[in-house]
């Protein structure tokens, strides 16, 4: 589609909303735009007397924007990126500092709330949005109000209670191309003045739009399921309980980890099967006897919550907040991007967790106001990583021979060749001879006969798997006031202080002895001792010469057709990382951390329809006791500390009511100061967190609604953010996931015609170019010295500026309680990436994840 025919479906939105306005404002007379009540500060509010950069949207508003998970609030949220590749492994990126490790050790920076409880660990924190009362994010610092994940922002979803007052029923049905549908039902009944009961439940469901190649279901799916069952009540005037209880089930496809130098191939005959863009089709697939199972995921989440408010006395309320919640998610997955079994991998994650929270607030209509309380938190979690690995096909790879060049295979660079190539020993024995040669600077000249011996032991299925467990006690102490100085001036403070008691486990084994693994560590072994020969001194001369005699035994006996036997006098060689004691147990460590986090704000009411605010707070993401396989066979794994991540937050913002409230403006700008930056290196096919050291960020963020008429709304959002690393080896690049600007336009039209109403919703949203590494996917920064299997020489994992135009029609008969409608999104059908890079990025083969194309579709809702 061209550009310019892009730019004309912009303009026939825009005239279409602006076409009405006219004759509609000469009809009636426009009222002011709806003000959300909050609950950001742990006490109601106008939004527009929070004083802090606050995003909030009811249900109905976010029904209206078309807005069903988090990737699609994050459209019309300034200053918020969701990255949503799978629902096992969301990214929740505020002001450029992202929130999406899956290790069970690793700590949130961004906390996501469903009705106050925190849940933020990334396989548990993917929720359906629907029967939703109101989502509030807030940006910034938010440790003192949200707890000890807020490092830099919440996101909190409050989900719709039994109602008291009656009954209330609704349902909607919605289908569409690339096989869509989505059924959503709610009723509620009153069974007194004191009980009542919610059910409501969600099924969405879509086909793949990235093609299988090889056959079978299309990847990038949606399978979903949720129910929510809440009871209320509320005996007196004084006390109200509501228990919600939780379930959602998630079955999508595999995910579309698609390679960009290598085509999609039929892995017997080589035939290419499609193109190598990401939007095209995808040829993966696990091998037959790969013990995690067929590609896809498999995820259940269920929880509890029991809130709990007491009026004490006219002035004082006890809040509590009980809630367990658990999850269990088995995503299996391709990551090398082909359709030759170089690499599967599967990621396996289990845990539960319990939390206390009670909070007495005080509120007695004068100038003071605020909250203490304290909450407690214990989670346990586990991770489990199988990797199975085609060591033949790997050699390849790290040869720069997946197209089999070499044997005369004829194809170009970017076809890989077919499986018959990798089982011939000629073939692979040449390449054996050209590893050790080359990485041991010519110093072990294999013979032909040798190296085919070593290449007639690699095998198609070597197993190597790494586990983490971590078991988390927290404490919390919280307090925050708010002190009315004049009638125009408050000051607000608030601090918290969080104590944590970690115990971190780590095991690694390997299924049998990497052959391939063995290579590589012989020949590393060689060329240190090379170096300590060099040098000339006696001591490390004879050092240096027991060095190069240990890796020409290595490599014989590799050659030997002992070569996997436990009995064989070689350690037990790992490819990617090696086994810890007794081959896979289970090391622990701990670790216990405390610190203070604390907010300083003042607001300023210009008049009733205009506030001013300034603030300054710490946010602190704990120390992680971070953790990686031993760097030797059945050695000890490598425990270590990194420093608690600070941040310094100062904003100063504004919002206002114009035009008698018809006109609402928000807007802040903000700086922030970070010590030891925590971020996520890639060391092989694993990921570890490391201190990246000193990052800034500063940027404007604002928003505006404007009724123009009765009957036309208008919405826009901008963000500016420039988020830089300060320091170390990543002086000068940009957050992972974080434009530097992004943009939101959206309108509601509503008229009447034909016997009903119709509403019309154009939006449109854009994000300027982001990198999906911190490493800005820098080819200094990817080389094999750096952890790479296989350098990455080309920067190209980046996605450039993109704009999304949805729109969404509706109309409902006059009298009726029923609505039809129809939808499509990204209407001018923009290719663009959501991921880039991924665990095939270790091997020299980073992969691609297409975003979703143009789809559409019709929907009838009814409500009682």
């Amino acid at each position: 589609m061209t550009t310019s025919y892009r730019r004309l479906l912009l303009a026939a939105a825009g005239f279409s909303a602006i076409l009405p306005i006219a004759g509609v404002a000469q009809a009636q007379e426009v009222t002011a735009v709806e003000e959300i009540v909050v609950t950001a500060q742990k006490r109601e509010q106008q939004a527009m007397d929070v004083p802090m950069s606050l995003t909030a949207y009811s249900g109905d508003r976010l029904q209206a924007l078309g807005v069903d998970d988090f990737a699609k609030l994050s459209k019309f949220t300034p200053g918020l990126v969701v990255q949503d590749q799978s629902p096992n492994n969301p990214g929740y990126v505020i002001r450029g500092v992202t929130s999406d490790s899956t290790d069970s050790f690793s700590e949130a920076r961004v906390s996501v709330f469903q009705d106050g409880v925190s849940i933020s660990k990334a396989q548990g924190s993917y929720v359906e949005l629907f029967d939703i009362d109101r989502v509030e994010v807030a940006k910034g610092p938010q440790s003192t109000l949200y707890g000890r994940g807020a490092l830099i922002g919440a996101i909190n979803v409050i989900q719709k209670k039994a109602d008291l007052t009656g009954f209330d029923a609704s349902a909607k049905l919605e289908a569409g191309d690339y096989g869509y549908r989505l059924g959503q039902g709610m009723f509620n009944l009153a069974l007194s003045d004191a009980f009542a009961v919610r059910i409501a439940g969600s099924v969405r469901q879509r086909d793949g739009y990235v093609e299988n190649a090889l056959g079978g279901e299309d990847f990038q799916s949606l399978d979903s399921i949720a129910l929510r069952g809440s009871l209320a009540f509320a005996p007196t005037d004084t006390f109200r309980a509501d228990l919600i209880l939780n379930w959602q089930e998630d079955q999508p496809a595999g995910t579309a980890f698609k390679s960009g130098g290598f085509s999609p191939t039929n892995p017997t005959t080589g035939a290419v099967l499609a193109g190598r863009k990401p939007w095209e089709a995808a040829a993966l697939a696990a091998p037959a006897g790969f013990t995690a199972g067929p590609l896809g995921l498999d995820r259940s989440v269920k929880g509890a919550t029991l809130l709990a408010s007491w009026d004490l006395s006219d002035s004082l309320t006890l809040n509590s907040i009980s809630a367990y919640r658990e999850y269990d998610s088995t995503e299996v997955f391709d990551p090398d991007g082909t359709s030759l079994p170089i690499l599967t991998g599967a990621n396996h994650g289990w845990g539960k967790q319990w939390s206390q929270e009670l909070r007495l607030n005080y509120d007695a209509g004068g100038r003071v106001k605020g909250f203490v309380g304290v909450s407690y938190f214990k989670a346990e979690d586990d991770q489990v990583l199988p990797l199975q690995f085609d060591e033949r096909i790997s050699l390849a790879v790290l040869t720069g021979q997946l197209n089999a060049a070499a044997a005369g295979s004829g194809l170009p660079a970017t076809t890989p060749a077919p499986m018959a190539y990798f089982g011939d020993t000629t073939f692979t024995g040449a390449l054996i001879q050209g590893l050790v040669a080359n990485q041991t600077g010519n110093g072990i000249l294999l013979s032909t006969a040798q190296a085919r011996a070593i290449a007639g032991n690699l095998v198609s299925n070597h197993t190597e798997t790494a586990s983490n467990s971590s078991d988390l006690t927290a404490v919390d102490l919280f307090g925050d006031v708010t002190f009315e100085v004049t009638d125009k001036l408050e000051i607000s403070a608030g601090l918290r202080y969080t104590r944590d008691d970690k115990d971190t486990g780590f095991g690694s084994s390997v299924g049998q002895r990497s052959v391939l693994g063995g290579v590589v560590g012989a020949s590393q072994v060689y060329r240190s001792g090379a170096a300590l020969v060099a040098t000339g001194d006696p001591v490390k001369v004879a050092q240096g010469n027991a060095m190069i005699a240990q890796a020409n035994a290595i490599l014989g006996g590799l050659a030997s057709p002992l070569a996997h036997s436990p009995t064989l006098p070689l350690p037990l060689f790992g490819l990617t990382f090696q086994p810890t004691t007794g081959n896979g147990a289970l090391a622990t460590q701990s670790l216990k951390d405390e610190g203070f986090t604390w907010r300083l704000v003042a607001r300023y009411a210009l008049t009733d329809d205009a506030n001013l605010y300034a603030s300054y707070a710490r946010g602190r993401r704990p120390d992680v006791l971070a953790v990686s396989s031993p760097t030797a066979p059945f050695g000890t794994p490598r425990f270590g500390v990194v420093a608690a991540e600070k941040v310094d937050s100062f904003e100063v913002g504004g919002k206002f009511a114009l035009l008698d409230g018809r006109l609402r403006l928000d807007g802040a700008v903000f700086y922030y100061n970070y010590d030891n930056f925590q971020t996520v290196e890639q060391q092989g096919t694993l990921f570890t967190i490391t201190n990246a050291g000193e990052a800034k960020a500063y940027g404007f963020e604002g928003q505006a609604e404007w009724r123009v008429a009765t009957g036309l709304n208008l919405y826009a959002t901008y963000a500016f953010n420039h988020a830089r690393f300060e320091g170390g080896a990543y002086e000068g690049n940009r957050f992972r996931l974080s434009p530097d600007h992004s943009l939101s336009l959206a309108a509601l039209w509503t008229f009447d015609a034909l016997g009903g109403r119709f509403d019309v919703r154009p939006t449109y949203s854009w994000r300027s170019k982001v990198f999906f590494d911190d490493n800005n996917d820098r080819p200094d920064l990817q080389t094999v010295a750096s952890g790479n299997l296989v350098a990455d020489r080309v920067q190209d994992e980046f996605q450039d500026a993109v704009g999304l135009l949805d729109l969404r029609i509706s109309y409902r008969p006059n009298g009726s309680n029923w609505t039809l409608g129809a939808f499509a999104t990204n209407l001018t059908d923009e290719e663009y990436i959501i991921d880039a890079g991924n665990t095939g990025d270790a091997l020299g083969l980073p992969t691609f994840i297409a975003g979703a194309p143009r789809m559409a579709g019709v929907s009838v809702s009814w409500k009682y």
